[in-house]
């Protein structure tokens, strides 16, 4: 009997909010079709609600304990133009909460999913005007850029059942 090959996580790259929220529907109907893989451990609505959690904090405020120390501040202000050109590492953690991020809420897929349409959908009509905790101020497109850049990291780890997409491009 052969073993059963654990996906790998893909490489993503979205050009635009509608292409993000293509793929998260694309995910999204793998799974009620039985044909969603994933190499993390977070359900597929776990990772949207995470998603929406964050893109919603732009707007709404973020909390406290996710504000970086000053001198980490200034270094990864230096980073933000790589970041939002190269993309996000997994396994970033912010030290000191539980599960080492926020919007960890065990949800549906569905319910996930409506909540990133939501957020997404926010984000394009609306710049957020609340500061960034670790980037400081952004401009509309940064917080585009940034939340796409957040998509891809998080929806890398699902695929479409033998879906022989090692990147993709939207």
């Amino acid at each position: 009997m052969a073993a059963t090959a654990t996906p790998q996580r893909r490489q993503l790259r979205f050009a635009t909010i509608d292409a993000a929220l293509a793929e998260a529907d694309r995910l999204a109907a793998a799974e009620r079709e039985g044909k969603l893989a994933r190499c993390g451990t977070w359900t597929l609505g776990q990772a949207l609600g995470h998603l929406a959690t964050w893109g919603n904090f732009a707007f709404d405020g973020y909390p406290d304990s996710v504000r970086a120390p000053l001198p980490v501040r200034m270094i990864l202000r230096l980073m933000l133009n790589k970041m939002l050109t190269s993309g996000m590492r997994p396994g970033v953690k912010i030290r000191g909460l539980s599960g080492g991020t926020l919007g960890l809420d065990s949800v549906s897929t569905d319910e996930g999913l409506r909540r990133f349409h939501a957020a997404m959908e926010r984000l394009r009509s609306t710049s957020p005007t609340i500061e960034n905790p670790v980037f400081g101020p952004l401009t509309h497109e940064q917080w585009i850029q940034l939340n796409l850049r957040h998509a891809e990291l998080h929806l890398s780890f699902h695929s479409v059942g033998n879906d022989s997409q090692g990147s993709a491009s939207r």
